[in-house]
């Protein structure tokens, strides 16, 4: 089918023909995560899993988990048959197969050129070779085993000997090498290149995406000394919902039914918390109790929200060009969103200026329009928001910028990652208003830690804070939600505890 096998059957040999195949391998040509996923030794995945949660087994877990790393024998058949594979093989034919036949065909073609080449090689040796060929010219390398396990939530790659996941909240080292930097490199060319993005030696830092949004930051050399570093924070194949939140203990099903009324009655929310405390994860949860009738515009730095509803329009920032030029910042989305007769706003990540456009949205008849916010209590977050106001030269008295935010937002969720590992929401905090110069607010709950049991795991409690009517409680009335609050509420209150 190929048509391309020389007078040998594979070619010239491929001289200067690396592993890693062209950055400018359509996308299309991707093999089915399940397939490209399975290990190469599928029974010692299994014990290693049940290992990482408890913290006294992480070192038996790490020690289990590390095999003997690849000789430099195995990367030299590896290149020599890559490069008969390349000489032999059509890819603008390639191409037009999908995953699954394409990576048949590659299997095919490169068993025959080990039988020719007349390899010593044990069936698991070609069995693992296989799969690493097909994953590079198809995939990622190296990176598909992980990426297609779906309770690894960050892969960060230090270079090509070091290759670090986070596994149950902890994180633990990988046996997944690659072969040098330069197919590491090559790897993540390929990953920005499908955003319409570059890195290189001119560029070495870049922000993109993967296909199901997961978030991937690159730096590259000479920034990164031991070699360019990989990061992405990887996003389930399966959506969170709020009730599947409720079954991990982030929340109570009473502190879910406030949240899921949030979102309905079109408060103006703010998502507060840490890096890795599952911001982004909340933020398309409560997305989901949108109308699907509402038009939504989305903007972000790395388009990673997976809103459901039918009318959604989303942005994404573009960073310069190498002559320094073609930038689009937050600011000119959020900007250019107000000419879209947008009726909810939603903000990725609030880092800077932007957000004195976004609380003027909020404050003009976009209400229920939402974003994310770096802060470790609603408190911090206030003051953030005033912090990235002046950051953006705005001289306004602080007591006006302070009543625009009093204005503007009406919940603050605060959300945590605890010392085990665990995510939980924190608080649930309403912005009441201005008393002289201090924003006032109140929490209709908050979370509170009791203790650990014997293996490290936090142990706490959500607690109402007894409010029966909270501020946006004429909102909740217009839209018909009054009793269904009034009922979560004394809910939480009676209950009085939780996970």
């Amino acid at each position: 089918m190929f048509g391309k096998r020389g007078s040998d059957g594979f070619g010239k040999g491929g001289g200067g023909v690396t592993t890693a195949p062209p950055a400018a391998m359509p996308p299309s040509v991707q093999a089915p995560a399940a397939r490209m996923g399975a290990p190469v030794e599928p029974m010692r995945e299994e014990p290693v899993r049940q290992q990482v949660t408890p913290p006294s087994m992480q070192a038996p877990a790490a020690a289990a988990r590390k095999r003997p790393p690849r000789t430099q024998d195995y990367y030299d058949t590896k290149s020599q048959v890559f490069s008969a594979l390349i000489d032999t093989i059509d890819l603008s034919q390639l191409a037009k197969l999908d995953g699954e036949s394409a990576r048949e065909e590659i299997r095919d073609i490169v068993n025959d050129i080990i039988t020719i080449k007349n390899f010593a090689m044990s069936i698991s040796e070609q069995e693992e070779l296989l799969e690493d060929i097909c994953n590079d010219v198809l995939g990622y390398g190296p990176l598909e085993p992980l990426l297609a396990r779906d309770d690894i939530a960050d892969i960060m790659v230090n270079g090509a000997g070091q290759t670090f996941i986070e596994v149950g909240g902890k994180t633990i080292e990988s046996e997944i090498r690659f072969r040098d930097n330069q197919q590491l490199l090559s790897i993540c060319q390929r990953i920005v290149s499908q955003v319409g993005r570059r890195v290189d030696e001119s560029s070495p830092i870049c922000d993109a995406r993967l296909p199901d949004g997961s978030r991937v930051n690159v730096i590259a050399p000479p920034l990164a000394i031991d070699g360019p570093a990989l990061t992405i924070r990887k996003f389930k194949k399966d959506k969170l919902k709020l009730d599947q939140l409720v079954r991990f203990g982030a929340i109570t099903p009473e502190g879910a039914e406030v949240l899921q009324i949030i979102g309905r009655v079109r408060c103006n929310v703010v998502i507060s918390g840490g890096t890795g405390s599952g911001k982004t994860t909340l933020l398309n949860c409560l997305t989901g109790y949108i109308d699907a009738d509402e038009r939504v515009i989305t903007c972000e730095d790395t388009a990673e929200l997976q809103l459901q509803q039918p009318h959604v329009v989303r942005l994404e920032t573009r960073p310069p060009n190498i002559e320094g030029e073609g930038e689009i910042t937050m600011r000119d989305l959020v900007k250019n969103c107000l000419r879209m007769r947008p009726e909810r706003i939603i903000v990725g990540e609030v880092r800077g200026p932007e957000v004195f456009d976004l609380l003027q949205a909020m404050n003009t008849g976009h209400d229920g329009s939402m974003g994310t916010i770096h802060a470790n209590t609603p408190r911090e977050c206030l003051s953030r928001m005033e912090s990235m106001i002046a950051m953006g030269g705005f001289s306004l008295p602080a007591k006006t910028v302070r009543e625009i935010i009093a204005g503007s937002i009406d919940v603050i969720i605060q959300a945590a990652r605890l010392r085990d590992g665990s995510r939980r929401i924190t608080h649930i905090t309403e912005v009441i208003g201005m008393e002289g110069d201090v924003i006032i607010t109140q929490d209709l709950m908050r979370y509170e830690i009791d203790g650990e049991d014997a293996s490290g795991r936090i142990i706490g409690r959500h607690m109402s804070t007894g409010i029966g009517k909270p501020h946006f409680w004429d909102r909740a009335r217009y839209y018909n939600e009054e009793r269904r609050l009034a009922a979560a509420l004394d809910a939480m209150e009676q209950k009085g505890g939780g996970v």
